[in-house]
């Protein structure tokens, strides 16, 4: 059974970081793409990034350009956001998303995680 788990979400003030984490298990990734889409309330849902997104490619959102950086580690299934100078804007849940072809902006992965709250107060 494929599972993708988000953790390293939380609370933290305008200006701080976080680092999130995405494991997978169920399959191998390496070949994957990965990547990240956050969704507040009352929004729609918004791509953050990803990695391998497609022939090796890294790809951000705008809003997060800069500030945000997605690595990975094949070897543990593994995929980190690293998210600094974080804003109260960036509040949202944070789904970690994978996808045997290719990730961008409009995709739909196929394969979910249940998402991660990232909370950054003012």
């Amino acid at each position: 059974q494929v599972q993708l788990v988000e953790s390293g979400g939380g609370l933290v003030q305008a200006g701080g970081s976080l680092r999130l984490s995405c494991a997978a298990s169920g399959r191998t990734f390496s070949s994957y793409a990965m990547g990240w889409f956050r969704q507040a309330p009352g929004k729609e849902r918004e791509f953050v990034g990803c990695i391998s997104c497609s022939g090796g490619s890294t790809l951000y959102g705008d809003s997060v350009k800069g500030r945000f950086t997605i690595s990975r580690d094949a070897a543990k299934n593994t995929e980190y956001p690293q998210m600094n100078s974080l804003k109260p804007e960036d509040t949202a849940v944070y789904h970690c998303a994978a996808d045997p072809k290719a990730i961008t902006p409009a995709t739909i992965p196929y394969y979910w995680g249940p998402g991660t709250q990232v909370t950054v107060s003012s």
